[in-house]
């Protein structure tokens, strides 16, 4: 499995996950830019997401929604804050309704993806910033380090085929 590790850091107000691909960061940097791939892995397998919008630029946004194994669908977002391929991306991450408009609760983070080379390899830290305490802890129970463990857990697969 190329997931290292997933930590949780309540005084940085962080959730970092650490994964270890053999393919070099252009090629995984696309797991990101190419949303037909990105709706692959985003999400635990039973839980699928589907990508409406992927405007993949600084001040872009992507909409999109999982879907649980009975049919429901959460909904959500993201806005492109900064984007230098093939190193890094970040985006602010938030819940949705079911039109892809923005909801305040649960608290949006700001997520910080970087790949960086190691060989023919490429080690990618995804880094989600929590805005409290409580806003780590809600995500906590809804599964968050589970589901970010099993969703890049399903990467591999994707890398191996020809992009």
């Amino acid at each position: 499995m190329p997931v290292l590790d997933v930590h949780r850091d309540e005084e940085a107000l962080t959730v970092a996950l650490t994964a270890e691909f053999e393919a070099p960061p252009v090629r995984v940097w696309q797991v990101f830019a190419d949303p037909r791939q990105l709706e692959r892995w985003w999400g635990p397998p039973d839980w699928p997401a589907t990508f409406d919008e992927h405007d993949f630029r600084v001040g872009g946004r992507a909409t999109y929604y999982m879907t649980g194994p009975d049919g429901t669908r959460a909904h959500g977002w993201w806005q492109f804050t900064a984007i230098d391929e093939p190193r890094s991306l970040e985006f602010d991450d938030g819940f949705a309704d079911q039109q892809g408009t923005p909801v305040p609760e649960p608290q949006p983070t700001h997520a910080v993806v970087t790949f960086a080379a190691d060989g023919d390899r490429t080690r990618m830290t995804v880094r989600s910033a929590f805005t409290s305490l409580d806003a780590l802890h809600q995500q906590a129970r809804m599964g968050m380090e589970d589901g970010l463990r099993l969703a890049a857990g399903q990467i591999d697969a994707i890398l191996k085929e020809q992009p």
